[in-house]
């Protein structure tokens, strides 16, 4: 049988486990499997603190230094952890964002300079955001000539510049420019959808590679008792939830399920969950105090041991977002929805890459981004129009063919041996 030789792989990028949400889930189970097949693998990344905006325990009395962490597989493979510490906002404004992003890329610029002197990675992976982090990722390749793969989980810029986080036409222009150094000089450019990658070719002047963010198909699955799930998570066996869990920050458009709850509370099994964290939460809850809304209430993150019952225990399961949002950005808790079978409602518009793919394959409801009214309506829709399970069983079938990690990683494996 043919020995496949293992790689030396270096990881930029400050989101990663125990991140349970967003990016640095991606990133963490990415490395794990990598290592798991056997390679060598550095991880350059920061404390976790996403979606909190706070860095968690047991890491908060270390979040000043760096420390590192080392795992060892039996297949040969490691995974080494070298965090950096890193200006963490606890209300992150666009001029916050930049020095998060600004101080992380420093101090990790400074534990990458003594990898400069030890054996070669073959290959280094940035992820943006932050885009800075190409510039490390280009960095190492001119000095010890690995290859590098910039990894794009968001259009930063774009969305800073649409959502008027980023204002300046000179500050653009250089951040622009910087990007499209690192697009010029990086072997691999990949991005996790249609619509992004469409984006961002343009930009980049060559053709990118297809890199879907994943599930873990056999811990997310359906479970068919949702009444007693429901009960288990405090709810009536006859309530119809209607869920939105994932971080709660500006760019979803989160107020709508508010006023959706107050338009609908004359349908009392109607009730409407907000699950999460985020810069943006404490303004939400005000918002439904001061509305009276007793058919919405707010939950934490859910323990990764319960989240597959949680998931499973929603009727309804919201992904929104912002109308100049939905082409920039696939949101990543729409993959777990997908796997438990979850039927999702979906705020995108025709022209965006999200309403074409969930369109395309049938594993979703979708009604137009930033209309209110449309919310309302699609939600009392599938209230009242309780049957589709057509919709549920196409949103497992994608996710097994599509968004199972063994089917993904693969893919990543072998680009690195071309």
């Amino acid at each position: 049988m043919e020995t496949i030789k293992t790689k030396r792989i270096l990881f930029i990028g400050y989101n990663f486990s125990p991140e349970l949400t967003g990016i640095g889930k991606y990133s963490g189970e990415m490395m794990k499997w990598l290592a798991k097949k056997g390679h060598h693998c550095t991880v350059l990344t920061g404390y976790p603190y996403y979606p909190y905006w706070e860095v968690q325990q047991p890491y908060r009395k270390n979040r000043f230094w760096y420390k590192k962490e080392v795992k060892n597989y039996e297949s040969g493979g490691q995974l080494e952890i070298l965090r950096c510490p890193m200006y963490v906002p606890k209300n992150p404004s666009g001029m916050k964002r930049m020095l998060l992003d600004t101080s992380f890329s420093l101090n990790a610029l400074g534990r990458m300079l003594p990898l400069l002197f030890e054996k070669k990675y073959d290959w280094v992976i940035s992820v943006a955001p932050s885009f800075q982090f190409g510039l490390l990722g280009v960095l190492y390749k001119k000095l010890k000539g690995a290859k590098h793969l910039h990894h794009i989980q968001d259009l930063q810029i774009e969305a800073a510049q649409d959502l008027g986080l980023i204002q300046s036409p000179k500050l653009l222009k250089i951040l622009y420019g910087t990007e499209r150094y690192i697009f010029k000089n990086t072997d691999i450019v990949s991005s996790i959808s249609e619509g992004m990658i469409s984006r961002v070719e343009q930009k980049a002047n060559k053709p990118l590679l297809f890199f879907p963010n994943w599930t873990e198909t056999n811990k997310f699955f359906p479970i068919g008792d949702k009444a007693t799930l429901k009960e288990q998570f405090g709810f009536k066996a006859t309530d119809w939830v209607v869920l939105y869990s994932g971080a709660i920050g500006e760019k979803q458009g989160l107020e709508a399920i508010l006023y959706t709850a107050k338009a609908l509370r004359a349908y009392h099994q109607l009730q409407f969950v907000i699950c999460g964290t985020g810069p943006y939460k404490e303004r939400l809850t005000h918002m439904a105090k001061e509305m009276q809304l007793d058919n919405l209430r707010f939950m934490p993150l859910q323990p990764k041991e319960d989240f597959n019952a949680f998931l499973n225990m929603a009727d309804l399961h919201l992904v929104i977002q912002k109308e100049k949002a939905s082409d920039l950005v696939m949101p990543s808790k729409l993959t777990t929805i997908l796997a438990v079978g979850g039927l999702a409602l979906i705020t995108a518009n025709p022209e965006s890459g999200l309403y074409k793919i969930v369109s395309k394959y049938q594993m979703g409801l979708l009604v137009a981004a930033e209309n209110q009214q449309a919310l309302n309506e699609g939600i009392l829709k599938a209230f009242q129009n309780q049957e589709n399970k057509l919709l549920k069983k196409a949103a497992r079938t994608y996710a097994e063919q599509y968004l199972a990690i063994d089917e993904i990683m693969p893919a990543l494996e072998k680009e690195m041996y071309v």
